[in-house]
């Protein structure tokens, strides 16, 4: 766990985040005056928002979707004609 102090964050940041992007370091704390303040740490640390039906009502799926299916499995194991 590296700490850094404000200033240094700021002129640093890029260098901040390439380091927790690339697992150097797990976290960094961000102190003010010698007090810790603020941590950088990695998004994957946060779980992901919501995503099953993001596309629900943005698309209409027609009846016939499935009516070449087995034509279609056919032609991708090789038991299609030529």
């Amino acid at each position: 766990m590296e700490i850094v102090n404000m200033l240094q964050a700021k002129s640093t940041l890029s260098r901040l985040v390439e380091a927790i992007e690339q697992g150097r370091e797990r976290e960094i704390i961000i102190a003010r005056g010698g007090r810790p303040v603020a941590k950088l740490v990695p998004l994957e640390n946060v779980p992901a928002g919501k995503r099953i039906g993001i596309a629900k009502d943005a698309f209409e799926v027609p009846d016939s979707i499935d009516a070449h299916n087995k034509e279609i499995a056919e032609l991708f194991l090789g038991g299609g004609k030529s």
